[in-house]
């Protein structure tokens, strides 16, 4: 066999594997890395939309945050208001009530004076009359002598 035949035989089978190649394997595998590269980009622009996504759900998530807070403060301060406003009123409440039993205190010790003072008046009356029985050694009437013990009462 000659060499330029082989040669020859060689390029005919190469270029018809390059045909081959190129008709039926080229396209599919030309295909399958086209397909890939659009899922990656796909996946690329995807990922960029969640960090996009990502960044704008944070900006929320910061601003309903500080709504948050700044409404919690709000009704911190709200109920320490209340709170004080409830206290200041349970002090009002105590001291009228304070004064009220005072009052009552000082009426109730008003008439007590004025009862020990009419007992006090009426054993006065009772000594004086009985001191009168033994100096003039003789009985007296009290029923007789009621107009003059409530006069004498009346002046103690």
């Amino acid at each position: 066999m000659n060499l330029n035949a082989t040669l020859f035989a060689q390029f005919v089978v190469f270029f018809i594997l390059v045909a081959f190649t190129m008709k039926f394997v080229w396209p599919p595998l030309m295909k399958a890395l086209d397909e890939r590269a659009e899922r990656i980009a796909s996946g690329l622009a995807a990922a960029d939309r969640g960090k996009a996504e990502m960044a704008a759900a944070e900006k929320r998530i910061a601003s309903e945050l500080s709504a948050t807070r700044d409404e919690s403060a709000k009704r911190i301060a709200d109920a320490e208001k209340r709170a004080q406003a409830i206290i200041d009123d349970a002090k009002q409440t105590a001291g009228v009530e304070a004064a009220r039993i005072r009052a009552e205190a000082e009426a109730d010790a008003t008439q007590q004076i004025n009862r020990v003072r009419d007992e006090l008046r009426a054993q006065v009356a009772t000594l004086a009359v009985k001191g009168a029985e033994q100096i003039l050694q003789r009985e007296v009437n009290a029923a007789a002598h009621a107009d003059l013990l409530s006069k004498l009462a009346t002046e103690l």
